[in-house]
């Protein structure tokens, strides 16, 4: 387990990180949110020690040390590839810096371009591959070394529905292996898909966190999804009903004044009978997301 103490940090005059504190627990995923600036990065580069910061970082209750970074695997957000060296130079590379050996590294990286989908062969030079396959190779060189934290930052960009579909599989492999998870994210689909736990910062302090759904819930199940022949006015009209708009799927969202009114509703809408779609939901992560970075009082 990963615990984060009062983290602070100030770059000059400008404080980034302000009594920063929360846990991220094995086998389970972590997603850190926030708009550009937040602080996401900066918290990372405090667990990984690349700055000096003050409050307290301990992995399963000890400090952490030097050897304990060889349990962790990186990703940046900014691609940090070496483009002269062939694919198996940079996976060889990066993997012996972990401990590993040359002859296990060797046996691994094709199964690992195999099982990303990589279009290239090992002795293809970095500089030749596109930008999606170089982040891949990233990628594999974060995962290889079967870490027990991993932190990844913006992880999905770049790739494509397909590509991204690959990365979360091996994230939930990673989590179902009893890896520690972080990974901050500006899609909140992608959080919402794979994280047990959210943590939002926002001007460096944390505005939000907490169990996903227990999160969603706190705002209240104030959106309600129908499908009915009903005009727009006619449920515009009904009681605690105080916005609708019609989805891309062809559902009507009502947005209630009150999660109460839900029963009401319902008796009006069925009125005995049959209904495709009665859905009363929270928001959605974006949603809220979009709320609390809006909010002046945090």
């Amino acid at each position: 387990m990963l615990e984060v103490t009062n983290l602070s940090k100030s770059f000059g005059s400008a404080q980034v990180l302000k009594q920063v504190s929360f846990k991220a627990q094995d086998g389970q995923i972590l997603g850190l949110i926030g708009q550009n600036g937040a602080g996401k990065s900066t918290t990372f580069h405090s667990i990984l020690n690349f700055i000096q910061f003050t409050g307290t970082i301990s992995w399963n209750g000890q400090a952490l040390t030097e050897k304990d970074y060889n349990i962790i695997g990186y990703l940046p957000e900014e691609r940090s590839l070496m483009p002269k060296l062939t694919v198996q130079q940079q996976i060889r590379y990066l993997a012996r810096l972990k401990g590993y050996q040359t002859a296990d590294i060797d046996r691994q990286i094709p199964k690992w371009l195999e099982r990303f989908a990589v279009k290239g062969d090992k002795k293809d030079k970095i500089k030749s591959l596109s930008k999606g396959n170089q982040q891949k190779i990233q990628l594999i060189c974060t995962l290889l070394h079967q870490p027990k934290l991993i932190i990844l930052d913006e992880p999905f960009s770049g790739l494509d529905p397909v590509n991204a579909d690959l990365l979360k599989q091996a994230i939930l492999e990673a989590k179902q292996a009893g890896a520690t998870i972080i990974f901050s994210d500006h899609d909140m689909s992608n959080v919402e898909d794979l994280c047990d736990q959210v943590l939002m910062l926002k001007q460096g302090k944390v505005v939000l966190t907490g169990d996903l759904q227990a999160v969603r819930e706190q705002f209240g199940r104030n959106r309600l999804f129908v499908k009915t022949d009903w005009s727009t006015e006619r449920l515009a009209a009904l009681p605690h009903v105080i916005q609708v708009a019609l989805t891309r799927a062809g559902t009507y969202r009502l947005t209630l004044d009150t999660e109460s009114a839900g029963p009401e509703i319902f008796t009006a809408l069925t009125q005995g009978h049959y209904i495709q779609t009665f859905d009363q939901q929270p928001p959605t992560l974006d949603e809220i997301f979009r709320m609390k970075a809006g909010a002046t009082d945090d």
